[in-house]
């Protein structure tokens, strides 16, 4: 689709919100990232609108809830989604959740094949509503103040209430400039990242295209599968964004065996931790081009810490301080550390172009600013990320800071001890550590939870053996693994963040109940 085609169809959506809804309205989009979810994107703002984002995979009550804290005025989905070959409903989920108007795209073909309720319209009525515009393909853009809500994203919500986040008209320059800097998106270039319009990657991803004037690459589907490594080869995508469980799963399955991906000039990752062996074979599969890290926030509206192209890159760290932003590392007392080799919380300086100023439903003061310290004049903000700068300079993310541990008196990350035992055995896929305290009280204990690949098999006692091996010469001596558990997959939240402490909530019920027998 060239620029000129996607200007008229925006402009076209544009005149029929007009026509359907008031001036200032919230309105939701809940469906996968289609070309027309762009289109809806693109014109809610343009027309003076704000977008509310909800990821498809939502239960009704998640869609609910969003519905209630944004006040949106209605909303925009499809009448199923498309799984492999299987119809999974979408539309049913939305009439759950709210009464609000909704208009209803097919996931297939010109007609919804649902019945809609009265007060919703189809995606052929909704459009046939611009029809009394003389000229339904134009429109004005309607300029507002830089401070104004273009869209209101919401965090994970893995505890409590998700917390509402609006964006302004800085929010896409802070997005752009991001991926202008750090990834080098350039004119020409082909970009794709799988993602939804319900995650920060989601609205960034257009930002980052269409600001900096590349082509989008959208891939209707899994990303898991050949179908989706064949896509990246035939629309010659030059920037591919992934997340490293999908990395993981490529390299475990070969299903990418054969295909060209020479023309991509570099990758990014982001939303969790990357493991150095799965980057290895993933730069490989384009001349050994560097992957490009990134780490940040919905509130940030992009990356707070980046890999860059202008520095050496190392797999699995990032280089620097997103461009124009700053960040110290704090001890166990709030001190930042100098330039020397360290781990602690990240503290964010304040200033930050595009990054929220308030919250919708929560006090923003109180969640990211409220006890902590001060530096060279500046109060910090809050992130929560646990961060270790090497020897080398280059910073590696360990995680949250609630998902540190004290193993033996000696404060340790999960993620940290997981890239040691990822590498413990080959019929490993994939870890997660967590510690527990014992029922009867006394210092935490290790617990190694274990996904295996596919048609491999191991006794849990001989991973314990192998993991305490590898922590004790990789990691510390006095680290002992207490627990193994081999399970068919890990909890995570829409957005794939892996769940520990449901992992937590399971192991301490295990152990209650056996010290009951």
């Amino acid at each position: 689709m060239t620029l000129k085609e996607l200007r008229e169809r925006v402009m076209l959506v544009a005149n029929a919100l007009d026509a359907v809804f008031s001036k200032g309205d919230a309105i939701a989009i809940d469906m996968p990232m289609t070309i027309n979810a762009v289109i809806i994107y693109l014109a809610i703002i343009l027309a003076g609108f704000i977008v509310v984002s909800i990821a498809d995979s939502f239960a009704a009550k998640e869609i609910a809830t969003r519905l209630r804290v944004s006040k949106a005025k209605g909303i925009f989905t499809q009448d199923f989604i498309l799984r492999g070959g299987r119809k999974l409903p979408l539309y049913s989920r939305v009439v759950e959740a709210a009464p609000y108007k909704a208009i209803v795209l097919p996931v297939i073909g010109n007609d919804v094949g649902i019945q809609l309720r009265e007060q919703d319209l189809s995606w052929k009525e909704f459009l046939s509503s611009a029809n009394h515009h003389p000229r339904s393909n134009n429109y004005i853009p309607v300029y507002q103040p830089v401070e104004s809500v273009i869209n209101i994203l919401f965090s994970s919500g893995t505890t409590g209430e998700p917390k509402a986040i609006p964006w302004t008209q800085v929010s896409p320059i802070r997005s752009a400039a991001d991926s202008w800097a750090h990834i080098d998106v350039q004119v020409g270039d082909v970009f794709c990242w799988p993602t939804n319009l319900g995650w920060v990657m989601g609205p960034c991803v257009l930002f980052f295209c269409f600001l900096c004037g590349a082509t989008l690459a959208l891939y209707h589907g899994s990303p898991l599968g050949r179908g989706f490594g064949k896509f990246v080869q035939d629309a010659g995508v030059t920037i591919l964004g992934t997340v490293p469980s999908i990395v993981k799963a490529w390299k475990s399955t070969e299903c990418m065996k054969g295909l060209d991906w020479t023309r991509i000039k570099s990758f990014g990752s982001t939303g969790e931790a990357s493991n150095v062996d799965d980057d290895l074979w993933l730069s490989s599969k384009s001349y050994y081009n560097p992957i490009i890290e990134l780490c940040g926030g919905t509130e940030l509206a992009s990356a707070y810490i980046q890999g860059c192209p202008l520095q050496p890159q190392a797999f699995g760290t990032f280089s620097t301080a997103s461009m124009a932003t700053g960040f110290v590392i704090l001890d166990e007392n709030g001190i930042p550390y100098h330039d020397q080799a360290c781990v602690g919380e990240v503290g964010l300086f304040p200033l930050h172009m595009g990054a929220s100023e308030r919250l919708l439903n929560a006090d923003h003061d109180e969640v990211y600013f409220k006890g902590m310290p001060m530096y060279k004049g500046m109060h910090l903000r809050r992130h929560g990320d646990i961060i270790k700068r090497t020897v080398g300079g280059y910073f590696i993310v360990q995680g949250r800071a609630d998902d540190t541990m004290n193993i033996g008196g000696i404060k340790t990350s999960s993620v940290e001890i997981e890239r040691v035992c990822d590498r413990a055995d080959e019929c490993i896929l994939e870890t997660a550590a967590i510690s527990v305290a014992p029922v009867d009280g006394g210092p935490e204990q290790l617990a190694i939870f274990v996904v295996l690949k596919k048609g491999s098999s191991i006794e849990p006692d001989k991973l314990k053996l192998l993991f305490s091996r590898t922590i004790q010469s990789n990691l510390n001596p006095l680290f002992k693994v207490n627990y193994v558990k081999i399970v068919p997959e890990f909890p995570r939240t829409a957005s794939n963040k892996l769940l520990r402490r449901v992992l937590r909530d399971q192991m301490k019920h295990e152990l209650s109940t056996r010290s009951k027998i």
